[in-house]
């Protein structure tokens, strides 16, 4: 059987609770405007990170999902430079599997590999060579830390927009 997980391909979160990669302003807000991350019905900001691998394989795993449908990859194309979480540091700790305590998030510093931004809009590939190196880049990465094959890509919000990779695994 066929389960499709469906990640953007940076973190939000809505509400208090422990988000490691949490971006800095004015960063913050930039995303937070580009990827228009504001509730639908309450219009409450999303809290935006860095994109959190630790967390994206371990719901991979729980979900036993065969292939991941990444969105709003637009939304970084303008970022010099991006980021992704790989692990957590927790005092003398490093944690690169989700803990089972779940406090220990709160205390989390996560672990980053700093990746080239694209410097250019994506919103016109419709298939995996139209992106830019970089932004392959970044997905054969998320691909790899996730241990889950991306069947799909998304450039921007109509249906056209979508790049099939692995459709098989879908």
């Amino acid at each position: 059987n066929a389960a499709l997980g469906v990640v953007k391909a940076y973190t939000t979160r809505v509400g208090n609770g422990p988000l490691p990669t949490e971006l800095e302003e004015p960063l913050h807000s930039h995303v937070r405007q580009l990827g228009h991350e504001f509730g639908a019905t309450t219009g409450r900001p999303r809290r935006c990170g860095w994109f959190d691998g630790v967390v994206v394989r371990y719901a991979a795993r729980v979900n036993g999902l065969t292939g991941l449908a990444i969105t709003k990859l637009d939304v970084l194309d303008t970022l010099e430079q991006v980021a992704v979480c790989t692990g957590y540091r927790v005092g003398d700790e490093v944690y690169t599997e989700f803990p089972a305590d779940l406090a220990l998030l709160e205390r989390a510093e996560p672990i980053y590999e700093w990746f080239p931004g694209w410097q250019q809009s994506t919103q016109d590939a419709r298939k995996l060579e139209d992106l830019p190196a970089a932004a392959r880049t970044y997905l054969d990465r998320l691909e790899q830390l996730c241990e889950t094959p991306i069947a799909f890509v998304s450039v921007g919000t109509r249906r056209d927009q979508i790049i099939g990779v692995h459709t098989t695994v879908a």
